[in-house]
């Protein structure tokens, strides 16, 4: 037993680059689990400033000078920002109050529905089927009222957190644009000088981010905007709140696409009934995600991650588990590192054959 063991290590874990460099990510994956809540605005001014970096890049294309890139890429940034604060969140918190006030109505409407479906379809539904789902309307109507309710007095403390955001993600931005070539020089210090192995996974995962996270960011802008133009021309109440979630479901490979079209389809319903304009609807709807799905993401995601839909789905599991919605969203990236890794890792098999 101890010789299989100490095969298994020479053959794994023999390398002094491949120790470190799990040691690293291991110590990464500690912090996140630990300490992810505290550096929360970190990670979202890292975020924002890499995905950043492919204006920048543009822009030196141009042959613009790199201050004047980083100045005007950081007024863009100012300016979207200022504007999703003042004119989106406001617009969104509104449409969610009134999806609050009208949710009695709703769940009235929706055993009105129910009721009527025997009358419609006597061969496949009975009063008993009906009246089992009327009781299952009314617990979870009253269960998501008392959820909002606990939510809004529990949370009342997270408004400081948001003021922190505002105050604290522009100010972290342009100090990582600013002074990016300064950080990552410190943070090499602390690396090998020569480090073959890291140098193959860095490359690796930074083709792989530049290409999923500024992507993902594009893709929830156009998603997000197209569904709320066409669920405004429609007039389709929470619109803005719908398009919202809608956007956000891009970045849950899957499920999220299935979570999302639930509400949709139901608010929906509820406003128009089986009529024309519902089935228009829906249509447009299936439209906007076919889109998304056949053109936006080979568009967009022209770096395959060549991860297999069970891998991408336990992904989104696992680390959306430890860290909320930032673990959904860097699932794939964080698959792609470990594969990275796994790709890489030296074994010295041959040599211990020998």
């Amino acid at each position: 037993m101890f010789e299989v063991v100490r095969g298994w290590i020479d053959r794994h874990l023999s390398d002094e680059e491949a120790v470190l460099l799990i040691a690293i990510v291991a110590g990464f994956f500690v912090v996140m689990v630990t300490m992810g809540a505290i550096l929360a605005p970190l990670l979202t001014g890292i975020v924002l400033a890499y995905i950043m970096q492919g204006i920048i890049k543009a822009l030196h294309r141009l042959q613009m000078p790199n201050w004047a890139a980083v100045s005007l890429t950081y007024l863009l940034f100012l300016g979207g920002f200022v504007g999703f604060l003042v004119f989106v969140i406001p617009m969104i918190w509104r449409q969610l109050q009134n999806l609050y006030s009208e949710l009695p109505n709703m769940a009235t409407k929706a055993r009105e529905v129910l009721d009527q479906l025997p009358q419609q379809f006597p061969d496949l539904i009975s009063t008993h089927q009906v009246n089992a789902w009327v009781a299952m309307v009314n617990t979870e109507a009253s269960g998501i009222t008392q959820w909002i309710v606990s939510f809004s007095l529990s949370q009342l403390p997270v408004l400081v957190g948001v003021v922190v955001y505002m105050l604290l993600v522009p100010i972290l931005v342009l100090f990582l644009l600013k002074d990016k070539d300064e950080i990552i020089a410190w943070c090499l210090r602390f690396l090998p000088a020569r480090r073959p192995l890291m140098d193959q996974v860095g490359l690796e995962m930074n083709q792989q981010m530049a290409n999923y996270v500024r992507g993902k960011f594009v893709e929830f802008l156009i998603v997000g905007i197209a569904s709320y133009v066409f669920f405004a021309l429609f007039g389709l109440k929470y619109s803005a709140l719908l398009a919202f979630l809608v956007g956000l479901s891009v970045i849950v490979p899957y499920l999220g696409l299935i979570a999302v079209t639930i509400p949709v389809l139901i608010i929906a319903y509820l406003q128009f009934g089986w009529t024309s304009s519902f089935l228009y609807l829906m249509l447009g709807y299936g439209v906007i995600q076919s889109i998304d799905g056949l053109v936006l993401v080979p568009l967009l995601f022209s770096e395959a991650n060549n991860l297999h839909p069970l891998a991408i789905i336990t992904a989104v599991l696992v680390f959306g588990s430890l860290w909320g919605l930032w673990g959904v969203f860097f699932a794939i990236p964080l698959a792609t590192l470990v594969k990275a890794i796994l790709t890489a890792w030296p074994s010295n098999v041959g040599e211990v054959t020998q």
